[in-house]
C-alpha cells in the first residue's frame, strides 16, 4: 500500500465501509497472555521445495507483529497450501514455516500443518474445527483470500472461539468496500478474462456504481454479441490477432471486425491500449481485474502492460485484484504505485458482487462485546 492509501485507511478506519459488513477487529481484543489461533493466507507458490513468491507471507506480518507487541502468549498459525488430495509431502507447510521464520523469528509462533490435509477442512467440519480450537483462547481471521470459503479454519472455528478480524482482513474490506460507496469520479472499472459468466455477477453489481467499464480479453467478444450491462461499456477497437493459439504463431494488428477466419484475438491492439490508458489516467477511482490478453506470452502482453502502466500513473484511488493482474503489476515493478493490491482473487470478486463472505460473516460486527 502506498503512503496515500495508508493514510486514508487510518483516517477512515472507524468510518463506514459502504455496504460492506465491518467485523470486530483484533484491535478490540485483549490478547495479552492468550493463545491465539490465527488463520492466515500462506497459500504461496513453491518451486524446488522453496517459496517462490512470499507476497502473502509478508501480508500476514502486520497482524503477527501486532499480536506479539501486545504480549500474546502464543500464536498458532493455520493455513491451506495448494489443493492436495489428503496428505501430500509436496504441500507440507515446512518451507512456508521456514520462510516466515526468516522474516519474523519468534519462539511464540507455531505454524500448523496444511489444513487441507484433513478431509474435514473443506466440508466445514465442526470436529476438525474443534481440533484447531483446542487449547486456544481466541481466533483471528486474517485470510481474506479464503474468506469466501466456508471451511473449518475460516468459518466453523469462528463459532467456537471469540472471533476477530486481522489487520489485513480489515484493510481488504475497507479498500474494496470503498468501490461500492461514494467515490470520486470518473470511476472506471477495467475487467478482462476468458468468460463473461465467470465475472457477470461482479460486472452487473459494479455497473450500478461505475461511470465506464473497459473490457478486454475473450469476454469482450462475448459482450459485443450480447451486453446485459447497464453501465457504458468500451470494447476494443483493434486486436492483436494470431493464426493459432500458439506463442510463436503468425500475428498482426487488425480492426476488431476484421479478424481473418480461423484466427484468434489474443490481445487488445495498440490503439485500444492507448484509448483505455487515456481513460484510466484521467479517472479518480479505478478497479482492475483481469488481463487484456494472453499476457503470459510477451508478444500478446502489450495491452495488459499498457493498462498496468496507466493504473500506476493514475493519481486517483486505484485497486487491483486477481492473480493475473497482480502478477502483471509485479513483473513491471508497479505495485507500490497502486493504492491497494488485493490478496484475494475470488474473495474480492464475490465481495464486489455484493455477496456475503462466510469467513467475514462468522465474526461478530465491530463494537460487539467480547465473549
Amino acid at each position: 500500500m502506498n503512503e496515500w492509501a495508508y493514510s486514508c485507511w487510518l483516517a477512515d478506519l472507524n468510518g463506514s465501509l459502504s455496504s460492506v459488513r465491518k467485523p470486530r477487529s483484533v484491535r478490540e481484543a485483549d490478547v495479552a497472555g492468550k493463545v491465539v489461533l490465527l488463520r492466515a493466507d500462506l497459500n504461496v507458490p513453491l518451486e524446488g521445495g522453496q517459496v517462490a513468491d512470499d507476497t502473502r507471507i509478508r501480508a500476514a506480518l502486520p497482524t503477527l507483529e501486532y499480536l506479539l507487541e501486545h504480549d500474546v502468549a502464543r500464536i498458532r498459525v493455520c493455513s491451506h497450501l495448494g489443493r492436495p488430495s489428503g496428505e501430500d509431502p509436496a504441500f507440507r507447510m515446512e518451507p512456508v514455516s521456514e520462510h516466515l521464520g526468516a522474516l519474523l523469528m519468534n519462539e511464540r509462533i507455531d505454524v500448523l500443518e496444511n489444513t487441507r490435509f484433513n478431509p474435514g477442512e473443506t466440508d466445514n467440519d465442526e470436529g476438525f474445527a474443534r481440533e484447531l480450537a483446542e487449547g486456544c483462547d481466541l481466533y483471528v481471521n486474517d485470510a481474506f483470500g479464503s474468506a469466501h470459503r466456508a471451511h473449518s479454519s475460516t468459518e466453523a472455528v469462528a463459532h467456537l472461539l471469540s472471533a476477530y478480524a486481522g489487520l489485513l482482513l480489515e484493510q481488504e474490506l475497507e479498500m474494496l468496500g470503498r468501490l461500492l460507496g461514494e467515490v470520486e469520479r470518473p470511476y472506471i472499472a477495467i475487467v478482462g478474462g476468458l468468460k463473461v459468466e465467470d465475472k457477470l455477477g461482479v460486472l452487473e453489481n459494479l455497473a450500478e456504481y461505475v461511470d465506464t467499464m473497459l473490457i478486454g480479453g475473450k469476454m469482450a467478444e462475448q459482450l459485443r454479441e450480447e451486453n446485459p450491462l447497464e453501465a457504458p461499456v468500451r470494447l476494443p477497437v483493434d486486436v492483436v490477432a494470431a493464426a493459432a493459439f500458439e506463442e510463436e504463431a503468425e500475428s498482426k494488428v487488425v480492426r476488431w471486425n476484421e479478424v481473418p477466419d480461423g484466427w484468434l484475438g489474443l490481445d487488445i491492439g495498440p490503439e485500444t491500449g492507448e484509448l483505455f490508458a487515456e481513460k484510466i489516467r484521467s479517472a479518480k477511482t479505478v478497479f482492475w481485474n483481469g488481463p487484456m490478453g494472453v499476457f503470459e506470452w510477451e508478444r500478446f502482453a502489450g495491452g495488459t502492460k499498457a493498462v498496468a502502466q496507466a493504473v500506476a500513473a493514475c493519481e486517483g484511488f486505484t485497486v487491483v485484484g486477481g492473480g493475473d493482474s497482480v502478477r502483471a503489476l509485479s513483473e513491471l515493478g508497479l505495485e507500490e504505485r497502486v493504492s491497494w493490491v488485493s490478496t484475494g482473487g475470488g474473495a474480492s470478486l464475490e465481495l464486489l458482487e455484493g455477496k456475503e463472505l462466510p469467513g467475514v460473516a462468522a465474526i461478530p460486527v465491530a463494537g460487539t462485546r467480547r465473549c
